[in-house]
């Protein structure tokens, strides 16, 4: 068999590791050069395929490749798009193979998350229908761990260390200043429906009165009472209260406290806010002077505090992705199988791209404790492994130094154009 290029892209929000992925998979690529051409990286996604805007990554050095691996953000581009179902948009998807066949792509790795692994099953399908030879595997990737089958997410480890750090030091910020100035902080994080990323704010805790205080959760109805009582109590306690919220927090009757009545490319509810809405709840209640804050961006480009593991488990999926192609695993995608927490082993697995798209991983209700504003020892023996140890970019003039890629774009072959 002839060899052929392949494509590579980005999708959906990008994390710190996600270009340590592209790195694993364009290294391994280059080291079966017999069996692998090119690899065309899609410009802002799939997008770049529709569009035939592709970049031709051999054009790139080695060491710039190698840079990938502390790089934070999206080096090609990310984009959130979704590809609507076969029979209701079939000109996409024979545009996609048209690229293809231009392009002589013979292999379609795609880094991303639920939505993204039901692109890459949807392009495996319709390759399969129009009788166009491609293997197709999805690369994980989320912030939000929401990922079904596998272990844990690439992109959620580097997060989970952020806010637990970030939660330690706020706290005591807070702490130092509670006799005569602000009793709460709020912190909002990430995590529209699962509450992977608040829950990681919980390793800060290391013994009895540590922030956070509380932990409020996608999973955990909101009780407003319940609440109030648990931060005045806290205060009286403590003295102050540090409150860790998921954006995806919400009510019983399951109205989100901070949906902005607008969604966005993928058709989800646009939350943010709800810092400041608990915030003023409590100055309401209680006159309590506040201080809140939201992670947003911040918490999922922090590559100079990402988690070494998952740096690590980033760059094996895409290894890893690139190798079960050659094999000729079609609509497949890597995870990570927990072998052990002490130590801490795990290995590379296999799903069905069919099982995971479009499925999202909630936390188990034994992760949550009872009062539901904390975590357990099992939520935290889960957790801890997954932001050991540290990975550090190289500095320079006391900042960070990432990779500044080229990107230069494949000459088109294809006269007719295609509209986003």
């Amino acid at each position: 068999m002839a060899k052929k290029n392949a494509f590579y892209a980005q999708s959906g929000g990008v994390t710190a590791v996600i270009n340590a992925s592209a790195c694993g998979v364009i290294e391994t690529a280059r080291q079966h050069k017999n069996k692998i051409g090119k690899v065309y990286a899609g410009r802002n996604g799939i997008i770049g395929a529709l569009t035939e805007d592709l970049i031709d990554t051999s054009k790139e050095t080695a060491k710039n490749i190698a840079a990938l691996r502390h790089t934070p953000g999206g080096a090609f581009g990310s984009c959130r798009y979704k590809l609507k179902g076969i029979e209701e948009n079939r000109a996409q998807y024979e545009r996609l193979i048209d690229v293809f066949k231009a392009h002589d792509i013979g292999y379609f790795f795609y880094n991303g998350g639920g939505d993204s692994q039901d692109t890459s099953h949807k392009v495996s399908q319709i390759a399969d229908e129009l009788g166009y030879p491609i293997t197709c595997v999805g690369i994980p990737k989320t912030v939000d761990n929401d990922l079904p089958i596998t272990d844990n997410c690439p992109g959620f480890g580097s997060v989970a260390k952020y806010v637990a750090v970030s939660t330690r030091e706020a706290a005591y910020d807070v702490a130092s200043m509670s006799k005569t100035s602000t009793k709460v902080f709020v912190m909002e994080v990430m995590g529209r429906h699962a509450g992977w990323i608040a829950a990681s704010s919980g390793l800060a805790v290391e013994q009895e009165g540590d922030a956070p205080h509380i932990i409020l959760f996608p999973e955990i109805a909101f009780d407003k009472d319940k609440f109030l009582k648990k931060v005045n109590n806290t205060i009286k306690k403590y003295d102050y209260c540090v409150i860790v919220v998921s954006e995806g927090v919400r009510y019983k009757d399951g109205r989100f406290l901070s949906d902005s009545g607008t969604t966005d490319a993928f058709g989800h509810a646009q939350l943010g806010g709800v810092a400041p809405l608990l915030a003023n709840m409590i100055k309401d209640e209680s006159g309590h002077k506040f201080h809140w804050a939201v992670a947003d961006y911040l918490q999922r480009s922090a590559r100079h505090i990402a988690s070494k593991t998952d740096v690590e488990q980033a760059y094996a999926l895409g290894k890893a992705a690139v190798e079960m192609a050659l094999k000729g695993k079609n609509a497949v995608m890597p995870t990570i199988v927990r072998k052990s927490n002490k130590p801490y082993r795990w290995k590379i697995g296999e799903a069905a791209l069919a099982d995971v798209a479009n499925v999202e991983k909630m936390m188990p209700k034994n992760f949550i404790t009872r009062d539901g504003f904390g975590i357990t020892d099992s939520c935290r023996e889960y957790l801890a492994p997954l932001i050991k140890g540290e990975d550090y970019p190289p500095f320079k003039n006391g900042l960070p130094q990432y990779a500044r890629m080229k990107n230069i774009a494949v000459k088109k072959k294809l006269k007719a154009k295609f509209d986003i």
